[in-house]
């Protein structure tokens, strides 16, 4: 499912115009992106939550000639799916 089904598929559920399922899922969008930037985490009880986790630096190779790279330290968007939904996709 890419965006425009997905607001489709919004629009569908809650009897929102399509421009107001956009605005709404992009409202969504750039809240939790805040929040994440932010440092803090985001809880939606039963779906999952999304946080930010840090990334060491590390020493890579190069596939094609071996040598060595350095990978910088970084920070990582992550989610964690809920019980609710992590049931409702193994039934």
């Amino acid at each position: 499912m890419n965006k425009n089904e997905l607001i489709s598929s919004i629009a569908g559920a809650t009897g929102l115009t399509k421009t107001d399922s956009a605005k709404a899922l992009d409202a969504l969008i750039a809240a939790v992106t805040k929040t994440l930037k932010s440092g803090k985490e985001v809880r939606l009880v039963g779906f999952g939550t999304f946080g930010v986790s840090k990334r060491a630096a590390t020493t890579g190779r190069n596939p094609r000639t071996g040598a060595a790279i350095k990978i910088p330290a970084r920070k990582v968007a992550k989610f964690k799916p809920g019980k609710t939904l992590q049931e409702a996709v193994n039934k």
